[in-house]
This record gives C-alpha cells, structure tokens and sequence, in this order.
C-alpha cells in the first residue's frame, strides 16, 4: 500500500513538472512561479538518483585514461629495450656500425664469422672457410685474435673450430692449440690469463708440447702483463720472431712448431696504440689463414 502511495505522488509530481512550461513571453505568474518552484525542488530530489547512475559512465572515462597511460608507458619501455638492444649488438661485435647494421640482415651482420665447410658460393671453397682450397693433402687452418675485451679469439684447423669464438670475454691473454705434425690430430688446448694470472702454468704448458707438433697461437685482450723472459724464450723457440716486442693489449697470432719437420712459421701483429687503434683502448681484430705441407 506504502508503495502503491507512493509511485502515484511521484508520477503526479512528474505530471506537475511537465504541465509547467514558461510563457511565450518569458514572464511567469506568482502561482506558477510558487508551483514550479515546488516541483523542481522535488524533481532536484529525484535527479540525485538519475546522477548517481550516470557515476559508472565517468568511472569507465577512467579506465580508459588508465589504458592510455598503460599504453604509453609500454610503448616507451619497449623503445628502450630496442635502443638498448641494439647497443649491444654494437658493443659486442666491433665489426659492426650503425650504417651496415641498417643496410644488411643479422645473418650478413656477422659476415666475419668463419664459413662452414658445406658453404655454398662461387668456387670451391677451402676449410675453415678460406677463400680457396688448399693444395694436395696440405693442412688447413684460419684463426682470429681477440676484438676488445669482448669478443673472444678463434682457431680452426682442418675444419674443426678448436678454439670458438665467446662473447662474454672468456679466455683472456694467451690461447694455444697444439696438433700432431703426422696425424693432424688436436692434442691439447691451453688458456692463460696474463693480466692476473699465473705466467708459470703458461711455461709450463710450453714445456709439456712435444717434438713434432704444430702450435697455434691467438691472443685476446692482454697478452702480455705478465708474460716474462722464460715465457718469451719458449715462444721464441717455436718459431716467432715477434713474441720478445709483444706488449699491453697488442694483437698477435702465430703459428709455428716444436721441432717440426715442416719448419713452416705463419705470425701477424698489430700493436696497440691509441693514435690508431680502432676501438679507443683496443688495436682491430686480426685474422690470418694459410696451409701447411702435410707429412706423407
């Protein structure tokens, strides 16, 4: 009954709200003035309930500022990611600038890789992905210094990556493979650090190769801090002519052999210099490739 009531004063109250309409003249009488005032009143009363159903429309506007700004915020997150991404890229492969990043694929970015073996180009190609096969039954190898303090140094022979390049600056100083003349068989790998390491493991290394072995060496970072006379002289006996002027941070690759048959020697260097170095504190990588004779 109490509801009944009171629907019908509310629709009566509508009722009252629409007969009142302002005169043509823009001039009301007091008794509609007095009426209408009672009835606005009354529909203010009852517009509290039509505006608090319109709070969810304004709380969906929020939701969708909140996705914007959610939006935005990802969008420059991700550009820093990529920016700094692509930094790394750079740091981490010195052979890289900008201008050939933009101009050619990941995969042509690390063109200085070595080739695999079942490359296909133009031509025959060697071992270790030199340019040309090497003659007869001789030996083949292709190794790579160090680049900054970053990218690692590489020796392959005979095809097989003794040696793989790292990029996370593992394998500092001095790095060695050694191989038998005869077979062409990898014997022993060593890696010696000769900024804080112990230059008496690397003498004794040189000291345990045996007659008749070939020696590859590559260097990465820091050869030669802690490299003394000792070390220089074992060096120097299988074969290089450089190891007694290799300095801080000087690029240098060798190969040579302990007692050899063969007697062939192969050595590059470039020295460190800040005048012309490539990379401020670091000479440019160095590669060298070659053959040699095999033992029938």
């Amino acid at each position: 009954m109490t509801g009944t009531c009171l629907s019908m004063f509310a629709l009566k109250e509508f009722s009252n709200l629409q007969e009142w309409q302002p005169q043509s003249t823009g001039e009301l009488t007091p008794e509609q003035l007095s009426g209408s005032t009672v009835a606005v009143r009354r529909a203010e009363h009852n517009s509290v309930m039509i505006y608090i159903r319109r709070v969810g429309p304004l709380v969906l506007h929020k939701r969708q500022r909140d996705k914007k700004k959610f939006r935005f915020v990802f969008m420059v997150a991700a550009l820093i990611i990529s920016i700094s991404l692509v930094l790394r890229l750079l740091q981490t492969n010195p052979e890289l600038t900008l201008s050939n990043l933009v101009g050619r694929s990941v995969g042509g970015a690390a063109s200085f890789q070595l080739k695999t073996d079942n490359h296909k180009d133009d031509g025959p190609k060697g071992k270790c992905g030199l340019a040309k096969p090497c003659p007869g039954n001789d030996y083949t190898f292709k190794i790579y210094s160090g680049a900054t303090n970053i990218i690692g140094p590489q020796i392959c022979f005979e095809g097989k990556m003794i040696i793989e390049k790292d990029t996370r600056g593992n394998r500092p100083g001095i790095n060695i493979a050694v191989v038998n003349e005869k077979t062409g068989e990898h014997v022993s790998t060593g890696s010696f650090n000769m900024w804080n390491g112990k230059v008496e493991e690397l003498i004794e290394f040189l000291k345990s190769i045996e007659d008749g072995s070939l020696v590859l060496i590559a260097t990465f970072d820091d050869p030669a801090t802690k490299l003394n006379d000792e070390a220089r002289t074992l060096i120097a006996e299988l074969g290089s002519s450089y190891i007694s002027q290799l300095k801080f941070r000087d690029n240098w690759l060798f190969v040579g052999g302990k007692k050899t048959i063969t007697q062939v020697t192969f050595e590059q260097h470039i020295k460190n210099d800040r005048e012309t170095n490539k990379y401020e504190s670091w000479p440019e990588m160095i590669e060298m490739e070659g053959c040699i004779p095999r033992i029938d």
